[in-house]
C-alpha cells in the first residue's frame, strides 16, 4: 500500500485516523506533563580545578613557586587537553581540561595523586591543596551591589562581612557568602633585614611565630541558657599592638 492509497483509505474511513490522532495527542500531553524540569540543573565539565594558597606571597614568587610546579605535575595524566593558570596575591588557581568522555571523578582523584607527588617541590608556608571539579551547583545564584553614603569603604566591608554574611549563613541550605570587592582588614609585618641579621632570626621563623599566635581554634560545645553551643577560641590580633 503506496502513500496515496492510505490517503484515499483514511478519507474513506476517518474514524480511525481520528482516533489514533487523539491517541497519539493524549501520549504527547501526558509525556509532557511527567517530564522533570529544572531552572538550574548540575551540569558537569571535564573540567578539575586545583587551588593552592601561600599568605602574603606576591604573583611572581606563587608563578615559579606553585604555578610551574602544578602545571608540570598534571601535564603528565592521560586524557589531559589544556591548561591554564592564574596566579595571583596569594593564590594559584589552575584549570585543567579533560577530553570530553573521559570520567571526571576519576580525572579528579589522579589530579590529587599528582599534586601529592609535587607536594614536596612546593613551598613549606602553602595551606592544604583543594582540588574540585568544576560543576555549575557551586556558581553563585545571585549578586547584590552595596553602597553606604554614612560609611567608610573598610567600614562597609566590615559590616558586610561581620553582619550581612552571617545572616545569609543562617538561612538553611545556604552554602557560602562571598564578597567581593572592597577592603580586607589586614596588618603588615615590615621586617628589618640588618636587625634580623644581627639577632640571627629569619623570615621564616617570623612567620612560624606569627602563625602559631594569630590563630583562631574550635573549643568545642559547651551548655549555654539551656542548648548545646559552639565554642570557638578567638587568637588573633586586632590591632597591630596586640600583635
Amino acid at each position: 500500500m503506496n502513500f496515496r492509497n492510505i490517503s484515499a483509505w483514511s478519507i474513506r474511513n476517518p474514524v480511525v485516523p481520528i482516533i489514533i490522532f487523539i491517541g497519539l495527542m493524549l501520549a504527547g500531553i501526558l509525556s509532557f506533563s511527567s517530564m522533570k524540569v529544572q531552572n538550574d540543573p548540575d551540569i558537569e565539565f571535564p573540567m578539575v580545578i586545583v587551588v593552592i594558597s601561600q599568605p602574603g606571597a606576591a604573583p611572581t614568587e606563587i608563578e615559579t613557586q606553585i604555578t610551574q610546579k602544578v602545571e608540570a605535575a598534571v601535564r603528565t595524566i592521560s586524557g589531559v587537553e589544556s591548561i591554564s593558570s592564574t596566579a595571583s596575591e596569594s593564590s594559584n588557581q589552575t584549570l585543567v581540561q579533560f577530553q570530553i568522555g573521559e570520567d571526571i571523578n576519576e580525572a579528579v582523584n589522579e589530579v590529587k595523586n599528582a599534586v601529592d607527588q609535587a607536594r614536596g617541590e612546593l613551598p613549606d608556608g602553602i595551606l592544604e591543596p583543594q582540588v574540585f571539579k568544576a560543576e555549575t551547583s557551586s556558581d553563585p545564584i545571585a549578586y547584590f551591589a552595596v553602597s553606604a553614603d554614612d560609611m567608610t569603604l573598610e567600614q562597609l566591608s566590615w559590616f558586610i562581612d561581620d553582619t550581612v554574611a552571617k545572616r545569609l549563613l543562617s538561612i538553611t541550605g545556604m552554602a557560602s557568602v562571598e564578597r567581593g570587592g572592597g577592603v580586607n582588614r589586614e596588618i603588615r609585618v615590615t621586617l628589618d633585614p640588618a636587625k634580623m641579621q644581627s639577632l640571627g632570626v629569619t623570615a621564616s621563623q617570623v612567620n612560624g611565630v606569627l602563625r602559631q599566635l594569630n590563630v583562631n581554634a574550635a573549643g568545642g560545645k559547651a551548655e549555654i541558657a539551656g542548648s548545646r553551643q559552639s565554642v570557638r577560641v578567638l587568637g588573633n590580633a586586632k590591632t597591630a599592638f596586640e600583635l
